[in-house]
């Protein structure tokens, strides 16, 4: 782990392989959902994976001047500027993928491109997002997972310091995303100008498929790519299927 002190906040983050630099930002979750799928692409690919925690999740700090996505594209933009990395490829999951759509929006030169993996954010009529909040755990596994069985979680089986992380991710969630839509992000959208992939599970049901469609479409030129018999969080499900999708993007010039 590695710490870095920026303008507005701690940022604690991982960094691992060599190569093309990848900005991996992880979801709702935590830290932890992209931590695995980190270590493949930089163990299988000729990448350099940096994969912050967003200030206050993984039991980890938020100041008060973090309360926004935007705040968080903002920040990892000067994480980029303070590691001075160029032509990064930002990859991001759920809130993750939301955070990569601003952070392109700002204009930064650092970036050469941005994959959202079941990105959320944006407002589709007749494809809400899931009600993150008022959904059990169960559920939410039911609406994350083609195989939901295979990743239920007992929050009783946790210990004392796990389900107080649990508790401050959830939390922390709901400062920067409560309502997981901000109604002006699809009309902002037009403004990315570097390349996009959109990739989707096609059995996510916390966002579905259209809603991932429509989110290719308000980017100009996004491409859509359709990832089958995997919900949500496809680098936990199928990761080996989510590699060569994401890998074949960051390797296009």
């Amino acid at each position: 782990m590695e710490t870095l002190d920026l303008d507005t906040a701690t940022v604690v983050y991982t960094e691992t392989g060599e190569g093309h630099p990848v900005l991996l930002l992880h979801g709702g979750g935590g830290p932890q959902t992209v931590a695995g799928f980190a270590e493949l692409l930089a163990g299988e690919r000729p990448a350099r994976v940096i994969t912050p925690t967003h200030p206050g999740f993984g039991g980890t700090a938020r100041p008060d001047t973090l309360a926004t996505i935007g705040d968080l594209a903002r920040l990892y933009a000067d994480l980029l500027d303070r590691l001075d990395l160029a032509d990064v490829t930002v990859v991001g999951n759920s809130i993750g993928g939301w955070i990569a759509a601003e952070l392109a929006l700002l204009g930064t030169r650092r970036i050469s491109g941005v994959v959202l993996v079941d990105a959320v954010g944006l407002e589709v009529p007749g494809h809400p997002v899931a009600d993150f909040f008022g959904l059990t755990f169960p559920e939410i596994a039911e609406r994350s997972y083609f195989e939901p069985a295979k990743f239920q979680i007992d929050p009783g089986a946790l210990t004392p310091q796990q389900q107080t992380v649990m508790a401050g991710n959830r939390q922390t969630l709901s400062v920067y995303a409560g309502t997981m839509t901000d109604p002006s992000l699809r009309e902002r959208l037009s403004g990315i100008t570097v390349p996009v992939r959109v990739i989707w599970g096609d059995h996510d049901r916390i966002a579905d498929t259209d809603y991932g469609r429509a989110y290719a479409e308000a980017i100009p030129g996004a491409e859509f790519v359709l990832l089958t018999e995997t919900g949500h969080l496809p680098q936990l499900e199928s990761p080996k299927r989510l590699l060569p999708a994401v890998w074949d993007f960051v390797k296009t010039p």
